[in-house]
């Protein structure tokens, strides 16, 4: 690494750095119940591909919807620590019932409590980085602290590979060692966060910030942000599907969970590099071309009959998320007010979770009924509408060129 990038690095601030080693191990546990849970529910509960689908829209969802009230309490309190520890806290509670569970009813209760403490944390800890980065860098501290995430994305499948190997597929006892990491993520954020203190003008009093006139301050620019991201959202369906699909290709039971490895090991060596460049160009710019690459990605994984294509497109999978997901945060942070940050975050991840359950539902109903093919290949046609939709709000707008979102 050169002088030049290690000083970009130091010049990030250290509550960042914690943040995304704290995100880092939560994804370890989660990711070492993820990668297998679809496996889980077919070949032990017996639930259809459907049920799959259904179940991790609505886990989705409801996590993103909780992100609404979390986001505005965090802007109403004015502060944001206490809220991300409660959701790493119901994190960490939730992956012994994945251990526990006799059929789908415990199940659900496990990743919808999961996926509630994610709600929870997710809104408050994305404005508590917008609070700690200065401007300039708001880019790569979102990347960073993506990257780091998603680092942990990959070593919790690894984890679960070589655990499955080990102990003869056995699901429910690595359910139970995922418990391990969730914890050191809620001690390690517990001790190493130092929330900024918050500037009070005088006379200032507490409003709720979901009122109409708070809302209007939001204005035009992050709601086309918004509804962007939710477009976006129906294009980008749950990535229990890739799980599905490497199966599908004849990927050996054991072995699946390499498909969330591989693809979770380019976006976390995308998500900084693209973080640090999205401070210097065009973000519209830089967001098509993700769409671009997904596009590219779906067509692969809906044509993929041998592990090697499938292992190209979940390539391409984790090459869009890392030019996407920490430039959609920032462009959500550049355009919403520093006092309604958790607000902003959290209506932005309601509609992104609407979506996300609509698009998860029609893929396993697509999925059953026509095939994978469908199901890939309708998540290409919603990139070209987001992509339609893009063009038409910034095509023209010069100001936009360079920096805008």
């Amino acid at each position: 690494m050169s002088d030049t990038a290690l000083r970009e690095l130091r010049r990030l601030p250290a509550g960042v750095w914690v943040l995304g080693f704290v995100s880092l191990l939560m994804d370890i546990s989660s990711e070492m119940i993820h990668s297998l849970l679809p496996l889980f529910m077919v070949t032990v509960l017996h639930a259809s591909t459907l049920t799959v689908g259904l179940i991790e829209g609505a886990a989705e969802a409801t996590g993103l919807i909780v992100k609404v009230f979390s986001g505005v309490l965090s802007d109403y309190l004015g502060r944001r620590k206490a809220l991300v520890v409660t959701g790493y806290v119901l994190g960490a509670l939730s992956k012994p019932l994945f251990a526990l569970a006799p059929g789908l009813g415990l199940l659900l209760t496990a990743r919808l409590t999961d996926r509630i403490g994610k709600g929870i944390r997710d809104a408050p800890r994305d404005a508590l980085v917008a609070d700690l980065a200065p401007p300039a860098i708001r880019g790569a501290a979102f990347g960073l602290r993506q990257s780091l995430d998603t680092v942990g994305a990959f070593v919790g499948p690894l984890l679960a590979v070589g655990l499955m190997l080990l102990w003869a597929n056995d699901f429910r006892a690595i359910f139970w060692v995922a418990l391990l990491p969730g914890a050191l993520a809620v001690a390690l954020l517990v001790v190493g966060i130092q929330e900024p203190p918050r500037v009070v003008a005088p006379g200032e009093v507490r409003v709720n910030p979901i009122r109409r006139e708070s809302l209007r301050r939001l204005g035009a620019n992050y709601w086309w942000v918004v509804m962007i991201a939710a477009l976006f959202t129906l294009a980008r369906f749950s990535e229990a599907f890739l799980v599905l699909r490497a199966r599908q290709v004849g990927v050996p039971l054991a072995l699946v969970p390499l498909v969330m490895v591989a693809m979770s090991l380019v976006y976390a060596l995308a998500a900084y590099p693209f973080g640090k460049w999205s401070d210097r160009v065009s973000k519209p710019r830089l967001l098509a071309a993700g769409l671009l690459v997904l596009i590219a990605a779906d067509l692969v994984l809906a044509r993929a009959s041998h592990w090697s294509h499938m292992l190209g497109g979940v390539a391409l999978w984790g090459l869009h998320m890392g030019m996407t997901q920490g430039l959609l945060a920032t462009m959500v942070a550049d355009t919403a007010p520093s006092d309604l940050r958790g607000t902003a975050y959290g209506f932005f991840n309601l509609l992104s979770g609407v979506a996300l359950l609509l698009a998860s539902g029609a893929a396993g109903w697509l999925w059953d009924r026509h095939g994978p093919a469908s199901t890939f290949g309708a998540g290409a046609l919603f990139c070209v509408l987001s992509l339609t939709v893009l063009a038409l709000r910034y095509g023209r707008r010069p100001g936009t060129r360079r920096h805008g979102a």
